[in-house]
């Protein structure tokens, strides 16, 4: 299953294409590619987009976009002036279908793969890159904040949306 942008990410590629310009970009979690796309047509320097999830590496290759199957970092070289993430993000809902749960719950209390991806992130960055971060008002932040902290990183919301049901942001993480 591959995910299928929603508004999480369209607020997301308003981001990516101001910022991308001449960068070199890692679309994390890329999915259906909609960030490496909006990073390419605003003439990013390099794309490279990655996915746990092999059907997404087969559309994004079938595409064009350069990709790797990749959990994470595992897989993933060098380093990047912007890493865009639009994580899976809810806490786990155990009505949820397996499938489904792969593209929106981010562990049991939704924070957990955002912890994993921020861990190693920072030596991924080159010297002032950023990282642009989907959040979301169900995420719970404080251990977020608290790792960000520790590692010396700061963010600011760049911009937000408000849905019914929960409130959508973009962090830029320097």
């Amino acid at each position: 299953m591959i995910y299928t942008p929603r508004e999480d990410s369209f607020l997301l590629e308003r981001e990516v294409k101001k910022l991308a310009k001449n960068k070199v970009f890692l679309d994390l979690g890329a999915g259906s590619g909609i960030q490496s796309k909006a990073a390419l047509s605003v003439k990013a320097k390099s794309v490279l987009a990655a996915d746990i999830n092999q059907e997404a590496i087969t559309f994004l290759k079938k595409q064009g976009i350069p990709a790797i199957k990749s959990n994470l970092f595992s897989k993933i070289r060098g380093k990047f002036d912007i890493i865009a993430f639009n994580p899976p993000y809810l806490p786990k809902d155990k009505n949820e279908d397996k499938e489904s749960q792969l593209t929106t719950t981010g562990g049991k209390r939704g924070d957990e793969i955002i912890l994993k991806f921020l861990k190693q992130a920072k030596s991924h960055l080159s010297n002032k890159g950023i990282i642009l971060l989907l959040s979301s008002s169900l995420t719970p932040k404080d251990k977020i904040i608290l790792l960000l902290k520790k590692q010396e990183l700061s963010y600011k919301v760049i911009s937000s949306e408000k849905m019914f049901f929960e409130s959508l942001e973009v962090w830029k993480i320097t």
